[in-house]
């Protein structure tokens, strides 16, 4: 099938063309978003997916996991009034930080399709709404970016951690783009493009935070 073919799950633009290839899937660029994506037909089933996470062995016990989480947890804390209500979106089978966030005061309620299903805290707005490691998951980036703002309430945060693709040449050695979990690549330019589309304030922290506040 033609890259031409496909519509970007991001901003439904049909400009997309071919970015890069590897032994075992296909990856495509919009030229409108600039998102990086790999298409539905190389997805791993829910199943699969699942049996990876379940790999996973992180938990708030863990410091090295907390030091990792504390690149986002720090600059958004830090802007956060006493005792604000939070979301974490996608907290995994070990939910930290969360936790992170009670220790520092505030109320957090958690969300994650295969590990806290019950979808109720996503019908609610909050002060802050977390997204660690997640967005890169997205095989609706769309659908699901769209239900992470409508979350956040006016005058909130929404903060992301997700590492940023760069240029062919280093996406082609990237460690990120193997994980088969993996579908949707954000870069800067996808930010800036998704904050203007949201009118929204973007702030980015080091090479994998971006910080999107919440001013309508």
């Amino acid at each position: 099938m033609d890259a031409l073919d496909y519509l970007c799950p991001m901003c439904r633009s049909d400009r997309v063309v071919d970015f890069f290839e590897d032994r075992w899937r296909r990856y495509l660029r919009c030229d409108v978003c600039r998102l990086i994506f790999v298409p539905a037909e190389f997805h791993l089933s829910p199943a699969d997916e699942k049996t990876e996470y379940d790999k996973h062995e992180n938990s708030p016990d863990d410091l090295g996991y907390r030091k990792f989480l504390s690149r986002l947890f720090d600059p958004l804390n830090a802007l956060l009034l006493p005792g604000s209500k939070g979301l974490d979106f996608g907290s995994g089978p070990g939910p930290t930080l969360s936790v992170m966030f009670e220790e520092a005061g505030h109320d957090v309620s958690i969300y994650d399709p295969f590990y806290a299903s019950d979808q109720s805290p996503l019908n609610h707005q909050y002060d802050f709404v977390t997204a660690s490691e997640v967005v890169e998951h997205f095989r609706s980036p769309a659908e699901d970016l769209r239900r992470l703002w409508a979350c956040v309430k006016t005058g909130g945060y929404l903060g992301i951690m997700t590492k940023l693709a760069r240029d062919e040449a280093s996406f082609a050695k990237w460690h990120y783009k193997n994980d088969a979990t993996h579908v949707s690549f954000f870069s800067r330019e996808c930010f800036d493009w998704l904050a203007e589309q949201w009118r929204a304030e973007l702030t980015f922290v080091g090479s994998d935070v971006m910080l999107l506040s919440r001013s309508h």
